[in-house]
């Protein structure tokens, strides 16, 4: 039996018991202190937890109800957009019953030519034979009832806004085996000439030379005439040592264009827009090499365009456009100063058998050849443009230019006062042997052939705009019904097109903002 002393030898076992049971107690005190401070930070943890849960909750209900918000009213709005294309695929199948095809027909050459040398001969020929002038008019009457809409479209109801739709046009595949038909330019022909100059026909010291002249209305009435005459129509300059009246462009720039056989033309004046590219890759490489790609521009849209990255190059050129400068503007409005181009291309390109015309507003994204080869050459026609989109009648276009306050009001009633003075009568969709589908055209896009009888009408249709408002759309049927009845032995072939097939030769943009036109008439 094991002994043990009362000393420091003493109850050795004891002292190691009692020691363990110390240390096992400081342990146990030592962990619970953890424990504390582990529910303790659990408990703050929980907080965060909860409230972060409560935050993300609350954000995911907010983002459910906009979503669904967001889709009750999409919801809602195609169901309206679902009913308007109905009414619209109703429209058109009524439409397509009024339309009457033509079958057209082109030779397999294996380029483009112009028959130049027949153009030349039966440029000093007069149609003076009756029976041949009674055979015009025919063919004429037949060519305004072909692909031509009576009513393109229904009135629509206030607050719905109709959607336009490109349709299809029937082109050849390429360029390829395409020829100028040889009896196409089988026009009445007469001899155009332009006043130059104009001189004081009076003392009067405020008299100034402007770009459109000064013609009077005993002058006016008898350019609607289409016989050997000299008219007004633009680039009338004053006497020697009065300044320029104006649309000044150089001399390296006048050879380029004298030399264009075929031309594409716009304008930007005024900054009014951006410069879009015709689209290249739609475009033949004939058309690139043989037709002149010319935009109109001024200083200060020049100026514009290059902070914008369209500088032109070397050679001028801004992708297929060449940029042709214009110095000194003939007008305040630039709108009015657009109609230069516009309706004036014949002057600008004297020696052009054709030009295509488009807003700046446009991008062509069609061949021009195969553009003149449907819309002129396939037709028999000599000068081509949509009708509008919406509105018919010149009465309403009237209505439309003073509720959104295109041009002065005052201006405005002057003019359609004195077109319905002279004759102008209202479109009536039930006459289905009318001379057009429409009064009101859509003027962006336009196909010319330089004929006498389209530059006459070209020019008649520039004087209007230079006496009259800027408003091109009230002066058209008045020009084109005018020039017909005066000219009943030699029929003008104007062949007015659809406007959703003017949609699928260009892509549409927006304008830019544009000042407003001055307040004076």
């Amino acid at each position: 039996m094991a002994l043990y002393r009362t000393n420091g030898e003493l109850f050795s076992e004891r002292r190691s018991i009692i020691d363990s049971v110390f240390y096992s107690v400081g342990k146990i005190d030592h962990g619970s202190r953890v424990l504390r401070r582990g529910r303790r930070f659990s408990r703050i943890t929980k907080q965060k937890l909860s409230r972060w849960i409560f935050i993300l909750t609350a954000l995911l209900s907010i983002l459910l109800t906009v979503y669904g918000l967001k889709m009750f009213f999409q919801v809602k709005m195609e169901s309206k957009f679902s009913t308007i294309s109905i009414n619209i695929q109703e429209e058109r199948k009524q439409q397509e019953n009024v339309v009457i095809s033509e079958d057209g027909k082109t030779s397999g050459e294996s380029s483009v030519v112009f028959d130049d040398a027949k153009t030349s001969k039966e440029s000093s020929m007069v149609s003076d034979d009756g029976n041949k002038s009674k055979e015009m008019v025919s063919d004429d009457e037949k060519m305004s009832k072909e692909n031509i809409v009576v009513s393109d479209v229904g009135k629509m109801s206030k607050g719905k806004r109709r959607k336009h739709y490109p349709c299809e046009v029937g082109f050849l595949d390429s360029v390829d085996g395409l020829i100028e038909p040889k009896d196409f330019m089988n026009f009445p022909w007469f001899s155009l000439e332009y006043v130059d100059h104009e001189e004081r026909t009076s003392k009067n010291d405020l008299f100034e030379p402007r770009f459109g002249g000064h013609q009077t209305l005993e002058e006016r009435e008898n350019s609607f005439y289409a016989k050997d005459q000299t008219l007004h129509c633009g680039f009338v300059k004053g006497l020697p040592g009065h300044p320029s009246t104006g649309f000044d462009i150089n001399e390296k720039d006048k050879a380029y264009m004298y030399r264009c056989k075929v031309a594409v033309s716009s304008c930007i004046f005024g900054s009014s827009d951006f410069l879009r590219r015709p689209t290249s890759r739609l475009i033949s490489q004939y058309s690139k090499d043989n037709i002149c790609f010319v935009m109109f521009l001024d200083d200060q849209t020049l100026s514009k365009l290059s902070l914008e990255g369209n500088s032109p190059d070397e050679k001028g050129y801004v992708g297929l456009w060449k940029i042709v400068v214009v110095k000194n503007l003939p007008y305040e409005d630039m709108r009015r100063t657009g109609k230069v181009p516009k309706f004036l291309s014949h002057r600008l390109f004297p020696n052009s058998r054709y030009s295509i015309w488009l807003d700046s507003k446009m991008r062509l994204n069609s061949d021009p050849m195969l553009i003149i080869e449907y819309f002129l050459w396939r037709r028999k026609a000599e000068y081509a443009i949509s009708n509008h989109y919406d509105r018919h009648n010149v009465w309403e276009e009237v209505l439309q230019n003073k509720r959104l306050n295109k041009y002065n009001h005052t201006a405005i009633d002057e003019q359609f006062n004195f077109y319905q003075s002279d004759g102008l009568p209202k479109f009536d969709p039930s006459k289905s042997n009318d001379l057009l589908p429409s009064y009101v055209p859509e003027g962006s896009f336009i196909i010319r052939a330089h004929t006498p009888m389209s530059n006459l009408f070209s020019c008649l249709w520039f004087n209007e705009v230079d006496r009259f408002t800027s408003r091109d759309q009230l002066s058209f049927a008045y020009t084109y019904l005018k020039l017909r009845r005066m000219n009943p032995g030699k029929p003008f072939h104007l062949y007015m097109f659809k406007d959703c097939e003017r949609r699928a030769l260009v892509k549409l943009f927006r304008h830019r903002a544009l000042p407003s036109p001055p307040e004076t008439a």
